[in-house]
């Protein structure tokens, strides 16, 4: 499909208040889209049917599914333009400071007094935004964030997200996985040489070792790389990427369940954090920090290169394939308003007022957008 069409065609879906999904994967140039035929609201409960699921951030509510047989899937080549330059809303400025600081600080003395070790706190702006501008927002999401997991989610019955995150949840080929442990963060430096602070890399740390001690009697021959740099518009954070195989009697929900939320964006321990987050942030997160991505969709996978193997089906095999990510840099479009939802990690290291900085940071990725 032609560039032109498919987002013509996303736009008449949009139109027509018909829920869709939209979405480039990190470093792809195709551009997917689901569109469900009717306004039916439908949920997965155990993570077998075929679709795009969207689940909040709190793990025990039903995620949405948008079922592959009741959906139209298009696609196109990613050639847009680049729209770096253009502009259509003013920036304002970042507001809610002392409430964040002293929200931070909260979290420090708790970790202090031992409740916890690290937790994930977060905030919410607020800036005037014309939904009408929602599929132009999309394209130019894709223009600048190239290695980033840019989407675009709608159903009239829920709401209107979009986001580039650089986090994946999971990716489960057949019966092997992969996931990465993503945290610490520091402004990008074309110039400076990248120097990671005791904060940062016991932060990052803290989620490798609670991602590995939650898959080992789910997952065997896990292995774990070693921590890097990688960089997510105009921030930095480290990586380590993990793997392993799945064991028989495992399927992928055990695995979500096991996984969601990390303490990349709740905290550790997972259940006294997350009551921490419930109780103290004053706003509701939604699908901010929830999931989303492709579920159990089929793909063929060939045992050599020859054609005439390829077409004969005794020299092919089909897989299911989950790929999910977390929705972090994202932004829900409301009432013609954009709520810009950003957060970080708190250790006994942090500093409320940089905490605050590096919020102020994140939200750029969407921010210098509208």
């Amino acid at each position: 499909m032609t560039n032109d069409a498919f987002f013509n065609q996303l736009s008449d879906q949009f139109l027509k208040q018909l829920p869709f999904v939209a979405y480039r994967k990190p470093n792809n140039i195709e551009v997917k889209a689901i569109l469900q035929d009717t306004d039916d609201l439908f949920f997965t409960q155990d993570f077998t049917e075929s679709g795009f699921v969207f689940s909040s951030f709190i793990a025990e509510e039903d995620a949405i599914l948008f079922p592959l047989n009741k959906c139209e899937t298009i696609s196109c080549q990613d050639t847009i333009e680049d729209l770096k330059n253009e502009s259509f809303s003013k920036t304002i400025e970042s507001t809610g400071k002392e409430k964040h600081i002293k929200l931070v600080q909260k979290a420090i003395t708790s970790i202090e007094d031992g409740s916890f070790k690290k937790v994930v706190l977060s905030r919410v702006e607020i800036q005037q935004f014309d939904k009408s501008e929602a599929i132009h927002l999309f394209k130019k999401l894709l223009s600048n964030y190239k290695s980033a997991m840019v989407y675009c989610w709608y159903h009239p019955k829920v709401g209107l997200w979009l986001g580039a995150t650089p986090e994946t949840l999971l990716k489960i080929e057949g019966k092997r996985l992969q996931t990465m442990s993503l945290a610490g963060t520091q402004p990008f430096n074309d110039n400076a040489e990248v120097i990671w602070q005791s904060k940062e890399i016991e932060e990052q740390q803290l989620v490798t070792n609670f991602i590995v001690g939650s898959l080992q009697s789910s997952v065997s021959s896990l292995t774990v790389g070693k921590p890097e740099t990688v960089k997510a518009g105009n921030i930095l954070h480290l990586r380590s990427k993990i793997s392993g195989v799945l064991n028989p009697e495992n399927g992928l929900r055990v695995i979500i369940q096991k996984l969601h939320p990390t303490p990349a964006v709740c905290g550790l321990p997972k259940d006294v954090t997350f009551r921490f987050i419930l109780d103290n942030e004053a706003y509701n997160r939604e699908f901010y920090t929830g999931f989303f991505g492709e579920l159990n969709l089929k793909q063929s996978k060939t045992r050599n290169t020859n054609r005439r193997n390829v077409e004969n089906n005794a020299y092919a095999s089909v897989k299911n394939v989950s790929h999910l990510f977390v929705n972090l840099r994202c932004l829900q479009i409301k009432d013609n308003q954009a709520l810009i939802y950003v957060g970080g990690g708190i250790t006994k290291d942090s500093d409320p007022e940089l905490e605050w900085e590096e919020t102020v940071a994140k939200s750029k990725t969407v921010k210098n957008l509208l």
